[in-house]
């Protein structure tokens, strides 16, 4: 059944959400034997939709009793322990210098942050601009935390590690950085928590095209010098980069929520941020191209030809649409009986955005029309979406789970 407005009305009132409270602690002590994630999960089918913005959005907004948050808070990360959400977001004070903070919540949608910021600029490659844009996984009782550090010169993408979510350990940035390097300017690394069949780790990271890096350890990284993805469609033909770590779907491949910004075609406006979907293969074998779960009306269609059937101007991407089969896909498969991998391409991915900027919050900020999606969590049957809005604060979006 899709969601309806009608989920929230026992949680809207015509009051605000008022600044979230704080704490010196946690909720609870967090170790590696801390229950993780949703206790009746269930695996997503290729698209998760539809979502609908939270109708007392923002639930996060900057916190001028604090000097590292007093500016902007956005772009957070997400995470269930113990049936509790925890965000982990980027903060910025009066100078504009990215710390990453913490706040925690019983229902997705009222948080008490924590009074200090977990992670902050202490390296050389962090002076000045600090720590941005966090994802996190867990593997094995660990988190592995990957954030872009900024030098106010060069953004390069790096990751920390923690048992407990408060104490830290930093390591050096993935990629080696100066003149003639391939990936001195780095950013937006989305972990697979499940290695492959041959042991390695995959991980997706760019802010332009994806690039594709795998490890042994989750600490060192090889990557493709050969893009894994480029901007194909209308609304991402100015950019596209990772939000959320990929999730498994049912039928074993990989759902990828990820971020695009326009240069301004057929409806679009320029340098508009939205948010889509694309599907991921690594070990399925050629026949599943034939799954009944990807069929489309679009048909089969490989990556030079154009998608048909945009609508940019409708709403129903994120507030009205109860109907997901309008959100047409396209396999971007280039040729027949061609096995899908993580060296190929993405298996296919929505035609259109299912987020897009609508609310005066999201249009008008620190950058105007931007939604940025970065943390996704299933909670008590429901899918939090969790993202920024204009850089400047922090809304949810709430779909059913399948």
């Amino acid at each position: 059944m899709a969601l309806s407005l009608s989920h929230f009305a026992s949680c809207s009132s015509s009051s605000p959400i008022p600044i979230a409270l704080s704490s010196d602690s946690l909720p609870f002590s967090i170790t590696k034997s801390t229950t993780e994630g949703d206790p009746n999960y269930t695996a997503p089918l290729f698209p998760i939709l539809p979502f609908h913005k939270y109708p007392q959005n923002p639930i996060l907004t900057a916190n001028p009793d604090h000097d590292w948050e007093s500016a902007y808070v956005y772009n957070p990360a997400a995470l269930v322990l113990n049936e509790t959400i925890f965000l982990l977001y980027r903060a910025q004070n009066a100078s504009k210098t990215s710390s990453i903070g913490l706040a925690w919540s019983s229902d997705g949608y009222h948080f008490t942050r924590l009074s200090r910021p977990i992670l902050h600029a202490t390296e050389p490659w962090e002076a000045g601009g600090g720590t941005e844009d966090p994802r996190i996984v867990r593997v094995n009782g660990t988190f592995y935390l990957t954030y872009t550090a900024y030098d106010l010169g060069t953004p390069r993408l790096c990751i920390a590690t923690s048992e407990d979510l408060v104490q830290w350990t930093k390591h050096n940035p993935l990629f080696q950085s100066g003149p003639g390097t391939i990936f001195d300017h780095s950013k937006s690394g989305a972990i697979i928590t499940k290695p492959s069949p041959d042991g390695l780790y995959h991980m997706f990271f760019g802010d332009s095209v994806f690039y594709h890096a795998t490890s042994p350890d989750l600490l060192n990284w090889t990557a493709s010098s050969t893009p894994f993805a480029s901007p194909l469609l209308t609304w991402e033909n100015g950019l596209i980069e990772p939000g959320p770590p990929p999730v498994k779907t049912r039928d074993g491949r990989w759902l990828l929520i990820y971020n695009a910004m326009t240069t301004g075609a057929d409806g679009y406006r320029a340098t508009q941020y939205s948010v889509g979907q694309m599907l991921l293969d690594i070990e399925n074998p050629a026949s599943s191209q034939s799954s009944t779960s990807l069929s489309s009306a679009s048909g089969r269609m490989n990556a030079e030809q154009i998608p048909i059937n945009h609508n940019p101007h409708s709403q129903s991407h994120s507030d009205s649409d109860s109907d997901s089969n309008k959100h047409r896909y396209h396999h971007t498969v280039g040729l027949v009986g061609k096995v899908p991998s993580f060296t190929d391409r993405p298996f296919a991915r929505l035609e259109t955005p299912f987020l897009v900027p609508t609310t005066p919050e999201e249009e008008s900020g620190q950058v105007d029309l931007v939604v940025f999606a970065e943390g996704l969590v299933q909670f008590r049957g429901k899918w939090f979406l969790y993202y920024g809005q204009a850089d400047q604060s922090i809304g949810v979006a709430v779909a059913d789970v399948q």
